[in-house]
């Protein structure tokens, strides 16, 4: 690849990174929540550990607590005994952790910055993706 393709890749995947940034904030403004928790909602797919989730969220581990600990409080997530790390906890969303995911996720589909790619370019966009971020 050439200088200026790897100029214009790296510009355009920072564009698009901070449209995807500016769209999940204004997601969680919406939602009464912060960015980082709607981050973290978005990841909770199944239970996991909380240096899993922090993983997910490309953040510190420490950073990660902080956001669990508020949603801990605010009913979102148990943290409950690792079934077999006994010095783990793992994260599970709460029934109401799991109905403000699902606002999260369908928030989200909304107006996406990927919305102007078809169905198949999206997926050909994942493949691309992953093939770069092994």
């Amino acid at each position: 690849m050439d200088t200026s393709t790897d100029v214009e890749l790296c510009g355009l995947v920072a564009r698009l990174n901070q449209r995807m940034d500016s769209h999940i904030r204004g997601v969680a403004d919406i939602l009464g929540i912060t960015a980082s928790q709607a981050i973290a909602l978005r990841e909770l797919s199944e239970p996991i550990t909380l240096t899993t989730l922090a993983e997910r969220m490309s953040c510190e581990t420490s950073n990660a607590g902080y956001v669990v600990d508020r949603m801990t409080k605010q009913g979102l997530v148990e943290r409950r005994p690792h079934p077999t790390d006994r010095r783990a906890k793992i994260l599970v969303l709460t029934e109401d952790g799991e109905g403000c995911r699902r606002n999260v996720l369908n928030a989200l589909s909304r107006q996406a910055p990927i919305d102007a790619l078809t169905a198949e370019e999206q997926r050909v966009l994942v493949d691309l993706l992953r093939k770069a971020t092994p």
